[in-house]
């Protein structure tokens, strides 16, 4: 069974940054185009970033695009979400997942999700 942790959320300022990680185990991470999505409070959940599995091709949703970075390490097991310039409206739990499908948004496996709070 694949699990998935992502790890990195906090309270941070606007303008300010911070990098989640999430670790996959229990299947083979190098298959796997992974992504991460974002559910603020009561609105659905919506596509952040992806990328496919050896890495070499990137997707972004245009309100991140030039602020937040995907990127993997497959000898970690790890996908990586640094972002940047954050800003209120990014406030939400973010989750990364397996095999990720932009519209609609389905995946195959998600983690359990961590906090982002934008605030001053």
């Amino acid at each position: 069974q694949v699990q998935l942790v992502e790890s990195g959320g906090g309270l941070v300022q606007p303008g300010g940054s911070l990098r989640l990680s999430c670790v996959v185990s229990g299947g083979v991470f190098n298959y796997y185009d992974m992504g991460w999505f974002r559910q603020a409070s009561g609105k659905e959940r919506e596509f952040v970033a992806s990328i496919t599995w050896r890495g070499g091709t990137t997707m972004y949703a245009t309100s991140m695009k030039g602020r937040f970075t995907i990127s993997r390490d497959n000898a970690k097991n790890t996908v990586y979400l640094q972002m940047n310039d954050l800003k209120p409206d990014d406030t939400a739990v973010y989750y990364c997942a397996t095999n990720p499908q932009v519209a609609p948004v389905r995946a195959a496996d998600w983690g359990q999700g961590t906090q982002v709070t934008v605030t001053s």
